[in-house]
């Protein structure tokens, strides 16, 4: 018993979640398991455990950060991310006809993954400095900060990236309760008008602002046989696996898709696909139950928060999480189009995988930290 209570002073000690702690490592592996299976070499799964060393580290050093120093910093992290945004822009290094990372010598950076969690910390700190719901001001000082982040972005060019980056800082607004009345006393014509600019828009952007990958990429979501053997080829490829592993699957290591080199990027962005086809509808419904359970908690957390930040916070990094996973198995699935983002703590990868369990990092810190006095009234 002893030993025992040693072990949980030891890890109250971190400020870790338990309940949560687990679930990350439970889907991980999970994870590992499918990652073995579509990978062509074990050098592969030994890179991405590594990786998840270095991001759980990631996890924990930031667990212990009270969340008002984040709120306290929030403006210089959001300055020190625009500069390195801009940095890309001028100095970055190309790969693929995208000048999107910062060559450091021993490894490559990508900045654009550090402001998924840089865009709903300062939109929080700025939104939850008076009471809610936000005034006009502060709206107006978080709307332009996201415009600003996710031009810089869509020039690199990455607009899938820079439009989901652009929803954390909307979901920070749709938390804190504002309202779109442009008309006032009158909701049909309020909708209208919000319907009318959003088709504006997208009209707008397929005419002028979408390059010509870009609108196949749309084109070929509504009908990949457009282009079979190109552009709609992932797509194609993505629902013969899916709709081959049918209830039970085909076992791990089965799977013809994958196994045989059909399927392009199994290992990272089209991963779901060999989750489908190699363990069927059960194994795509256990991950998603691995999913589910981790929302509900992270919801609960931001929820039982003490401070207006905090909540408005912790709630935008669980929405971004759960956009993550509804747009890559849309994506997959062909109901979206292909935009490269990968399946959260499934997909090989390092940059995204950190990113990804230093917002878990921020969530659990929210748990275990206390509200200082002087911020408990905001």
């Amino acid at each position: 018993m002893k030993s025992i209570d040693k072990i949980r002073h030891f890890w109250h000690y971190f400020k870790m979640d338990t309940p949560l702690f687990l679930m990350l490592i439970t889907t991980s592996v999970f994870g590992l398991l499918m990652l073995y299976s579509a990978s062509e070499s074990i050098g592969l799964i030994y890179k991405q455990i590594l990786h998840f060393v270095i991001a759980i580290s990631v996890m924990l050093v930031i667990a212990q950060m009270p969340p008002y120093l984040l709120r306290r910093y929030s403006p210089y992290l959001m300055l020190f991310g625009i500069f390195l945004l801009l940095l890309v822009l001028l100095f970055g290094s190309s790969s693929g006809g995208a000048q999107r990372w910062l060559n450091l010598g021993f490894m490559r950076f990508q900045p654009s993954e550090l402001m998924k969690i840089i865009v709903p910390i300062a939109i929080a700190s700025i939104l939850s400095e008076k009471t809610l719901p936000p005034k006009p001001l502060p709206v107006l000082i978080s709307v332009t900060a996201i415009i600003a982040i996710v031009l810089l972005i869509a020039k690199q060019p990455d607009l899938g990236t820079s439009l989901l980056i652009g929803a954390s800082g909307v979901f920070v607004l749709f938390f804190s309760g504002i309202s779109l009345q442009i008309i006032k006393r009158n909701n049909w014509l309020n909708f209208a008008v919000i319907v009318g600019a959003i088709i504006g828009s997208g009209a707008i952007a397929w005419n002028y602002l979408l390059m010509a990958y870009q609108k196949k990429r749309i084109l070929t979501m509504i009908d990949p046989t457009l282009d079979p053997l190109g552009a709609g080829y992932h797509i194609l490829q993505s629902k013969i696996a899916i709709g081959s592993g049918g209830l039970l699957g085909k076992g791990i290591e089965q799977g013809s898709q994958s196994q045989l080199n059909f399927l392009p990027e199994h290992t990272t962005d089209f991963i779901f696909a060999v989750i489908a086809e190699e363990l069927g509808f059960l194994g795509v419904l256990l991950l998603l139950c691995f999913y589910g359970l981790i929302i509900y908690r992270c919801f609960l957390i931001s929820f039982e928060s003490e401070d207006t930040f905090s909540k408005l916070l912790g709630a935008s990094l669980t929405l971004i999480f759960f956009t993550y996973v509804f747009v890559n198995i849309g994506m997959v699935s062909g109901l979206l189009p292909v935009v490269g983002v990968p399946l959260p703590l499934i997909s090989y990868g390092g940059s995204s995988l950190i990113t990804l369990l230093a917002s878990f990092g921020i969530i659990m810190s929210i748990r275990k930290h206390k509200t200082p006095s002087y911020l408990s009234k905001f």
